[in-house]
């Protein structure tokens, strides 16, 4: 009886959305929480974050709800005698056991747009199956969310490990099971991090990937590798899944691009929580537009520093 009142109470419980913000630690997903609560919250949107990081103690800036409140990470590492990583896991898997908690804290902020600060654990979000579980468990609350995968941009200057990160981000979509949003961040810095091999929408569209399998074979290490990274590459290109938007937290612009596709993702745009303009839904139908001119402008301020760099150089010659 107690079931089935649980299943109608889902039933009947109001449709809420939000974001799950996943990826690898130094990836910015703590920044882009309160950066994208910021930004949504000056369009009218009532906005909590949700912080669901065990290892997260010091909090920069407050959050409606905050795992900690059930369960730390130096908790557990002291009282088990677990690692960071197994003390993260357990984490997770105590979240799960203790789902009740967290539906009763979630209560609290139905009517709440709400963005979840993930740990950085990779492996949470490639074969462990707690907080998949514990993300299931949501659907069921009538939640829609969408995974946001933050990727920092550094790894396109690389072509060995950009290609690790495409392979993370496909088991990461293949094995959350949402709606799923994939973000190069920090671009802001990405003239720092060194020239690119290709323009910047290549990495972004993830276009013809032999042309990175080929870059790779000029240097010696790789090219005894190559084989493999043919095979890795004709998964990635088979499964046709992984593609990028940029972001840059301080360009409102860059935020807008970013938002227009997690909306799209986890249904949002097509509700009536906003008024929504003729321009809010075309940008709706032709995403692929608006996300290559978002792309497009990053391009051309990548080269723009690039060509001043190259000139300064000349200059001191």
């Amino acid at each position: 009886m107690a079931e089935g009142s649980r299943a109608e109470g889902s039933r009947t419980a109001p449709l809420a959305f939000g974001q799950v913000v996943i990826g690898p630690p130094g990836s910015g997903k703590t920044t882009y929480c309160h950066a994208m609560r910021e930004f949504l919250a000056r369009l009218g949107r009532s906005v909590a974050v949700v912080n669901l990081d065990p290892a997260n103690e010091a909090l920069a800036r407050p959050c409606a709800l905050d795992i900690g409140e059930l369960v730390t990470l130096p908790d557990v590492m002291a009282g088990l005698g677990l690692g960071p990583n197994g003390g993260l896991l357990y984490c997770m898997e105590y979240l799960e056991a203790n789902a009740d908690w967290l539906r009763e804290r979630l209560r609290a902020l139905r009517g709440h747009y709400l963005l979840f600060d993930c740990p950085g654990q990779v492996e949470l979000y490639t074969h462990h199956q707690a907080l998949k579980n514990v993300l299931a468990q949501l659907a069921k609350w009538n939640f829609r969310l969408a995974a946001v995968h933050l990727v920092d941009s550094h790894y396109c200057t690389d072509p060995g490990k950009f290609i690790s990160v495409l392979c993370t981000s496909l088991a990461t979509m293949l094995h959350v099971e949402l709606p799923h949003v994939n973000v190069l961040s920090k671009m802001d810095l990405i003239e720092q991090y060194g020239k690119l091999a290709f323009n910047l929408d290549y990495y972004t569209e993830v276009l013809d990937l032999s042309y990175l399998v080929d870059h790779l074979a000029s240097d010696p290490f790789f090219r005894n590798f190559r084989r493999l990274n043919e095979k890795l590459v004709e998964v990635i290109e088979d499964y046709s899944l992984v593609s990028f938007v940029p972001l840059n937290v301080q360009d409102k612009q860059s935020m807008r691009q970013v938002m227009q596709a997690v909306d799209k993702a986890n249904g949002y745009s097509f509700g009536d929580q906003e008024h929504r303009s003729l321009e809010a839904l075309m940008s709706a139908a032709v995403g692929a537009d608006f996300h290559f001119s978002s792309t497009l402008a990053v391009q051309e301020k990548y080269v723009q520093s690039q060509d001043k760099a190259v000139e300064e150089e000349v200059m001191d010659l």
